[in-house]
């Protein structure tokens, strides 16, 4: 069964105004589904590559999964952690995950705000679980890399690749990152939390 673009959980519109209509209309029915296809893509052309024992071709189109998988795992979770009349701040054992490993919300905030800023290019900023440490930590990625390849469970992300804010906040991504946080939807984050610590 091939892959398929997710359908939103909330209108277009529903975000504003700190993310625009147009914006998550483009986001998601344009840039998401452009990673759906792409993915199918990639996993035709790696059977066809293994298929044939081409491993230049299995090189090929493993660096293409990967890159597509990635968008498509990213955004599918994009999508679900924010919602209309959220923001404000985690409670429960979210809330207290973050104090013990940050020492309160406020400073998390701004570690995160100060990593998610200085990403290079474009990349994701991400609220992980690690399980080695049993503890939450802010992680990095490149491009459409997703945590779970260094060992992280993430639990929330942010897309500061231009499309995800260029035609409200132009260049300044830091004020897009700061509207960000009035649509965290902190309950189901709570509820991957939970699920990722088992």
């Amino acid at each position: 069964m091939p892959h398929q673009l997710p359908n939103l959980p909330y209108d277009h519109a529903a975000l504003e105004p700190h993310i625009d209509a147009q914006t998550m209309q483009i986001h998601h029915s344009k840039h998401h589904q452009a990673y759906v296809n792409g993915l199918n893509a990639a996993e035709e052309a790696l059977r066809a590559a293994m298929e044939k024992g081409d491993a230049k071709a299995v090189v090929k189109a493993t660096a293409a999964l990967n890159f597509h998988g990635g968008g498509h795992a990213n955004h599918s979770l994009f999508w679900t952690i924010m919602g209309p009349k959220t923001g404000g701040e985690p409670g429960g054992d979210l809330g207290a995950a973050i104090k013990d490993a940050f020492g309160g919300f406020a400073n998390f905030k701004t570690v995160f705000e100060t990593q998610a800023t200085g990403i290079q290019g474009s990349g994701w900023a991400w609220l992980c679980w690690e399980p080695t440490t049993k503890s939450v930590v802010i992680a990095t990625t490149a491009n459409q890399d997703n945590p779970v390849k260094t060992g992280l469970v993430p639990l929330a992300g942010i897309d500061v690749w231009e499309h995800a804010y260029y035609l409200k906040y132009q260049n300044r991504r830091p004020d897009y990152i700061k509207a960000w946080w009035n649509v965290v939807a902190w309950e189901k984050v709570g509820q991957n939390f939970q699920q990722a610590r088992g």
